[in-house]
């Protein structure tokens, strides 16, 4: 009788921790693997420029003619600590034919990350990224997430969740392949495609985080924004108003589908009175 009661309650034990694994990452650890590739044409990856966690400057456009994987992770994330030392090999056997991997530390510390990428002999830079980064790159919705990118800047295919070397190779050799700085309309993404959507520098901005606010004057700028705080975000989750949640949460789809909505009716307006 007292080994069945040990039993159950070490079942209920790790019942309680596997729920209370899931809250805390459900937001942060992408669920599965899931790659996307665009169907139409390979949107341009956006630019960015970080300082690196040794002191030097990490920007993209550095390195414009080589195949890049562009991973955003964190320390803390389970299936990144899986897919890290793949990318860590694949840096030193594809680095001769002009590839290179680069790391974005997302939610993290920069003390866990150094510690981390000393830990596992990281042989290529990483930087702390934000949430500009971010948005950039049309908000990442989980961790792990990686962007293959061809020599010419385009983005041919994104990955999100653990996904299996074999594929990153199977893509990364595709790009490399093709010594022309073009588009490569024969690339093959190693899954089902979609749309990539990036975003643009106008929508990383401190205001209204992953929407474009170029076109406001300062007094509708302020008139949207007493909208959106008005509003409510609808995911279900935050309880948050649609100008809490674009700031304290950049990556949820859903208030920046509305705030997007409605910042077009404003645009919408404003346009129809000037005709």
């Amino acid at each position: 009788m007292k080994k069945r009661i040990e039993i159950a309650s070490g079942a209920v034990v790790a019942i309680v921790l596997v729920a209370g694994l899931y809250w805390l990452g459900v937001r942060s650890i992408a669920p599965a693997h899931r790659v996307r590739a665009a169907t139409i044409a390979h949107p341009l990856a956006p630019d960015f420029s970080l300082t690196d966690i040794n002191g030097a400057k990490l920007s993209l456009s550095d390195y414009k003619g080589k195949v890049v994987l562009l991973d955003f992770w964190a320390s803390w994330c389970g299936p990144c600590r899986i897919e890290i030392p793949w990318f860590v090999q694949m840096q030193e056997k594809y680095r001769d034919q002009g590839f290179a991997v680069l790391g974005v530390a997302m939610q993290d510390t920069p003390d866990s990350v150094t510690n981390f990428y000393q830990q596992f002999h990281l042989n290529y830079p990483v930087a702390m990224g934000d949430a500009k980064t971010a948005a950039l790159y049309g908000g990442i919705y989980g961790l792990p997430t990686s962007f293959v990118i061809g020599r010419d800047g385009r983005i041919y295919s994104q990955h999100s969740g653990t996904t299996g070397a074999g594929i990153f190779e199977k893509e990364i050799e595709q790009l490399l392949a093709d010594k022309s700085q073009d588009e490569d309309a024969n690339f093959t993404p190693v899954g089902e495609p979609e749309e990539i959507e990036v975003g643009t520098p106008a929508e990383a901005n401190p205001d209204v985080p992953g929407v474009d606010i170029s076109r406001l004057s300062p007094a509708e700028l302020a008139d949207y924004k007493k909208q959106l705080g008005a509003g409510m975000c609808t995911c279900g989750g935050c309880k948050f108003s649609l100008l809490q949640c674009r700031r304290d949460d950049t990556t949820c789809p859903v208030s920046k589908k509305m705030a997007r909505e409605m910042l077009k009716q404003i645009e919408d307006a404003k346009d129809k009175s000037k005709t």
